[in-house]
């Protein structure tokens, strides 16, 4: 048995292709706030959300210390919104944005029971609940 337990997630590293598209897709279609800070002298960019955020690395150039088998595409997030979920998927829709699962409003099983989702792919091919 554990001697502790972990609370929460702090934050999440996404290895983008293109930063500038990951940020901008990020903000403008899921309202996250962009924010650049330094760590051992390099500029580092993040998107925050609540009290958490998506640390990106730029592949080919991540971050030491990293996953073992970084590369653009491999995330599955699902991120919890207070906006009623019709209205993400209209609001998608409205943007453009192409949405999975027969492009509807679909019932899954999240962390704390059910919920509504919508799917889609961010950028880099992540799949974005």
């Amino acid at each position: 048995m554990a001697s502790f337990s972990v609370k929460a997630i702090d934050h999440v590293v996404l290895t983008a292709k293109d930063i500038d598209k990951t940020v901008e897709f990020y903000t403008t279609k899921l309202g996250m706030k962009h924010e650049t800070f330094k760590s051992n002298g390099i500029e580092r960019h993040a998107l925050t959300f609540g009290n958490q955020k998506l640390n990106l690395h730029l592949s080919g150039k991540e971050f030491e210390p990293k996953a073992q088998h970084v590369q653009p595409g491999s995330e599955d997030l699902c991120f919890i919104t207070d906006t009623l979920i019709d209205e993400v998927l209209s609001s998608w829709k409205s943007a453009g944005i192409e949405i999975l699962e027969g492009g509807q409003v679909v019932e899954r099983t999240g962390a704390v029971g059910k919920l509504r989702s919508v799917y889609t792919r961010d950028p880099d091919g992540n799949l974005i609940e």
